[in-house]
């Protein structure tokens, strides 16, 4: 059985994230859980942006380009 790694959760300070990421949550569904702070549902949708209360990533929501 192969392992897939995940990323270790509130380490990148910055994430771009899509509409196909919504909801918003941190730590994201990428990433290990076992070594992380609680998770948390973000609200992006109307700024754009968000900031984790618990590790202050910060997440960009970016625009669709059509």
């Amino acid at each position: 059985m192969e392992k897939i790694s995940k990323i270790q959760a509130c380490t990148k300070h910055r994430y771009e994230v899509t509409r196909a990421d919504l909801p918003l949550s941190c730590p994201a569904n990428d990433m290990r859980l076992w070594d992380a702070h609680p998770k948390v549902y973000l609200p992006i949708e109307e700024t754009g942006r968000a900031v984790c209360p618990y590790c202050d990533a910060e997440y960009i929501l970016k625009v669709d380009e059509k």
